[in-house]
């Protein structure tokens, strides 16, 4: 191994939940935790961690739209005594045909992290392999990691640990619900997953899954799936770069999430969407906008389970 190798290999990237341990993920979520009670920066009496990334910045580049996971990175790195540097995708050499490893190398001699939100996942991939300071995972067509910390940081806040708790997932097997499957895997929750015939979630995901012991289900009965559930999640029936038509929605009606099905779980089941939600496609305003519905405190905990991610990609804390 080269000294290079070396130095890469020590590297903390957050790719996918699935690449780190069970311990690694619940301290980043303890961190979280504390740091969402100090408000600003860590914890309140820990005067000497209040801008434990003084000095650091972070280098994003969003190839895909994003309102909360843009705006909650640039808020966290301010809060953590850093700060961003908002990279138009559009405007890079990379846009041009520079290749990714060329911008990872050039990038790392600039900043003390990366936040890489794009389509092929392969492309984060490749990002991380190059590049000398840690990558972390926007979102891509395969997964959504940082979303799926803020969701078990919503979920705990709610409903205490939710290891051994049940959550339902209803609509697309999409990137948000591969995460979701690593998040079972991780926390130790039963899953299932309620999608149309021919919308399931990725099959190499769910055999992984299996393969581990992780109480991961699949199937087409919406009410099957939400029964006593803790918490009832959905996204858009038509994921970024990958929407669809009207009449290719018919498939996914039977999963809208409405207060007849809600009225199925636990009662005290939260309402999950990480947003931005169709109003009157995945949910019902009813629902949305309900006393059950938890997505306010979801959009804010991106800001806390972020500001952990950060700490511990640099090496700060966990």
């Amino acid at each position: 191994m080269t000294r290079s190798d070396a130095a890469q290999s020590a590297v903390r990237h957050f790719l996918d939940l699935d690449l780190l341990d069970a311990t690694t993920l619940r301290g980043i979520l303890e961190d979280a935790k504390a740091m969402k009670a100090g408000r600003t920066g860590l914890a309140k009496g820990a005067a000497d961690r209040k801008a434990p990334l003084n000095g650091d910045l972070l280098l994003m580049i969003f190839q895909k739209s994003s309102t909360r996971t843009r705006i909650s990175f640039e808020v966290a790195m301010r809060q953590l005594g850093g700060a961003a540097s908002d990279l138009d995708g559009s405007r890079l050499q990379l846009g041009r045909g520079e290749s990714i490893a060329d911008t990872a190398r050039v990038l790392s001699a600039y900043g003390d992290a990366i936040v890489l939100r794009t389509d092929h996942h392969n492309n984060l991939t490749e990002m991380a392999r190059y590049a000398s300071i840690p990558v972390i995972n926007a979102l891509t067509d395969h997964s959504h990691p940082c979303q799926l910390m803020a969701d078990m940081l919503t979920f705990e806040e709610a409903n205490g640990p939710i290891k051994g708790q049940s959550v339902a997932w209803l609509g697309d097997g999409n990137n948000v619900a591969t995460s979701m499957i690593h998040a079972a895997m991780r926390f130790d929750f039963r899953l299932r997953l309620a999608c149309p015939s021919g919308h399931l979630p990725d099959a190499d995901v769910l055999a992984a899954a299996q393969a581990e012991g992780a109480d991961v289900v699949v199937t087409d009965d919406p009410v099957e799936a939400v029964k006593g559930a803790r918490a009832i999640y959905t996204d858009t029936w038509s994921s970024m770069g990958q929407e669809r038509a009207p009449s290719e929605l018919a498939p996914f009606e039977p999963y809208r999430v409405t207060t007849d099905l809600m009225a199925h779980a636990a009662p005290d089941a939260l309402f999950l969407h990480c947003l931005p939600a169709h109003r009157g496609e995945e949910v019902t305003d009813a629902v949305m906008d309900g006393p059950q519905s938890a997505v306010w405190e979801q959009a804010e905990n991106r800001l806390h389970a972020q500001k952990a991610i950060l700490n511990w990609c640099l090496n700060r804390s966990c």
